[in-house]
């Protein structure tokens, strides 16, 4: 493909490219050469002008080209992506043969398709196309998909502002095959969960913490419980199955804490003592301390507060306060399961602001357990973002 744009890199700022980082800043580009569109196919050289790299260019963004392949002669093409799908997919056997299975096939640059993900949910795939090129490469992506896993429907998930960083607008709906009726019951674990594919976080659940839950819950039995951020209850639910005296399920959303009450009556655990709180949980952990409320357990699962490094200072605020008033909320030895799905938090980042959490609260800490995503969610040796969610589980003396 001698035809097409080239993007020539600086002198000096090569070196992240041919070590084989997938993305290319704005900053490491010394001159584009050709004309290229949003989302067009570019050849990334070196200095010297050899090749490093065939990538999807974007001119608005500040990750000016992402990297899809490191070898020149396996020109990315429709059968290139097709068989680089497939790949991911056959990762990981056998999770999309369950009949309720919920996992992440296509893992963005970690599955070294940047710009694309696929979750499976029972029958249905939800994708999200993050980025201008693979945003050019929809109707592939559906094709290559239907033809791999014959699903009953393909839906399109993309309004977190993601895309709104390529230049490109919100989208959603249904790409192939039927909606579902309603929300798709999943298997996670021993329990059923209700998830609506058309709204909420993420693709509709928190499949990355599925290895999280369960370890826990393993510490929940007899144990008050607060699920701060709880979302559809999913690490409540878990804690309740195994055993928790009492539960305080804490999100600002009515409507997933309705479908939090509706998951522990389908698993038959509705008999649980609990209350729910709808309120904004940062607000709301300072009034609970004020309360002189205690708890044996707590989980705090916060949104995304810094999708890059540029924010994390900023971020590291709200983590800390967050962290602090938990611990002040813990009874003697209580357990504390602390999370950050922040990519520009890093796992040391993480570890050093609940540090500062434990000096604040004047509590002394160990840690048991460092938490991470499941392997649905792997992590590119040479893409340490893709290690987004970072976790400890902590007893605060």
């Amino acid at each position: 493909m001698t035809d097409a744009p080239r993007v020539r890199l600086k002198a000096g700022r090569e070196k992240p490219a041919r070590d084989g980082h997938p993305w290319v800043f704005s900053g490491a580009v010394e001159r584009v050469l050709g004309d290229p569109g949003p989302g067009a196919l570019v050849r990334v050289e070196d200095p010297a002008g050899r090749f490093l790299g065939w990538g999807h260019y974007s001119p608005v963004s500040q990750i000016r080209v992402r990297v899809l392949e490191r070898h020149e002669e396996r020109v990315p093409d429709a059968a290139w992506l097709r068989g680089r799908i497939g790949e991911a997919v056959a990762r990981r056997a056998p999770l999309p043969g369950e009949p309720e299975g919920a996992c992440r096939l296509v893992f963005s640059e970690a599955d070294l398709l940047p710009g694309l993900v696929v979750d499976r949910y029972a029958g249905w795939l939800v994708v999200q196309l993050l980025t201008a090129g693979m945003d050019r490469l929809r109707g592939t992506i559906v094709d290559a998909l239907r033809d791999l896993l014959a699903p009953a429907g393909i839906l399109e998930r993309g309004d977190d502002g993601h895309r709104g960083l390529e230049g490109l607008p919100p989208a959603g709906g249904l790409l192939a095959g039927s909606a579902p009726p309603g929300p798709v019951a999943i298997r996670d674990g021993r329990l059923r969960f209700a998830v609506d594919l058309g709204a909420g976080q993420k693709t509709g659940f928190y499949l990355d913490q599925r290895e999280n839950r369960p370890a826990v819950a393993a510490l929940a039995p007899g144990r008050r419980v607060l699920d701060a951020f709880c979302y559809t209850g999913a690490f409540a639910a878990h804690a309740a199955a195994a055993g928790a005296a009492s539960l305080l399920l804490l999100d600002s959303s009515a409507e997933a804490l309705r479908v939090a009450e509706g998951n522990l009556a389908a698993n038959g655990l509705a008999g649980t003592p609990r209350e729910t709180r709808c309120a904004d949980a940062f607000g709301e952990l300072r009034r609970l301390r004020d309360q002189g409320r205690l708890f044996d357990l707590v989980v705090l699962d916060p949104p995304k507060l810094a999708p890059t490094r540029a924010k994390a200072q900023q971020a590291a605020r709200a983590y800390k306060d967050a962290n602090l008033f938990a611990m002040r909320l813990l009874a003697p030895d209580g357990i504390l399961a602390t999370f950050s799905c922040s990519g520009g938090v890093d796992a040391a980042f993480f570890r050093e602001i609940v540090r500062w959490a434990a000096i604040d609260a004047g509590r002394e800490v160990q840690v048991v357990r460092a938490l991470g995503a499941s392997p649905d969610h792997p992590v590119r040796i040479a893409f340490p973002e893709s290690e987004y969610l970072t976790g400890l589980l902590l007893r605060v003396l």
